[in-house]
Formats: C-alpha cells, structure tokens, sequence
C-alpha cells in the first residue's frame, strides 16, 4: 500500500495519478487541491505517474513510469519503464528500466 500527499495533504492511495488540464486524478477519482502550484509525493510503489503541470513529484518506492510536461521527477526507487520530463530534472536513485528524457533539465542517476 502506498501513500499519496498533494502539496501535503495525504489524499488516497492508488496506483495511477494522472495530472490533466489543471485537475488532479488519482485511480480515475478527481483530488484537485485548491492551490494552483502542484507538489506531488507518493511514499510505496505506484504504476503510472502522467502530469500536463506540475512544480514537483517525489516519489519514495518504484514506478512503472513517469511522464510530465514540466517539473522535477525526484524517485528514491527504481523505474520499471520510463522517465519523460519536457521541463525539468530527473534524478533518480534506483534502476532505470527504459529511458529517461528531458528537453530542458538534468539527469542525475545514481548507478550501483
């Protein structure tokens, strides 16, 4: 079981978190905070991470991928698939699976 915190409110857990169009969707279900800045931390595993905007996601466990427009993808773990950022850093701890790309940031990856 993970846990999922919205600029620091814990919100549910789940296993996809979608970022669309301003609105916050966790498995489908719509927990948009009210803030217009989007900080992003899942503590456990999670499979899918997909975000339009976001000023950061932090993740403490794997994930199967991870693709967002813009903002830094923290992940403690390791990444199954793929990392996708068109705006911002990557820095990733664990195995990467796939690949990792950004248009404008850096790729920080620690190798074992």
């Amino acid at each position: 079981m993970n846990s999922i915190r919205i600029n620091g409110i814990n919100i549910v857990a789940g296993r996809s978190i979608t970022i669309s169009g301003n609105r916050v969707f966790v498995d489908g279900k719509d927990v948009t905070p009210d803030a217009k800045d989007i900080r992003i931390e899942v503590a456990g595993h999670i499979e899918t991470l997909r975000a339009d905007a976001c000023n950061s996601i932090a993740i403490t466990g794997d994930v199967g991928s991870v693709a967002t427009q813009s903002g830094d993808v923290d992940i403690a773990g390791s990444v199954l698939g793929s990392v996708q950022t068109m705006s911002g850093d990557v820095d990733c701890e664990g195995h990467i699976g796939g690949s990792v790309s950004t248009m404008s940031g850096d790729v920080r990856h620690k190798r074992s």
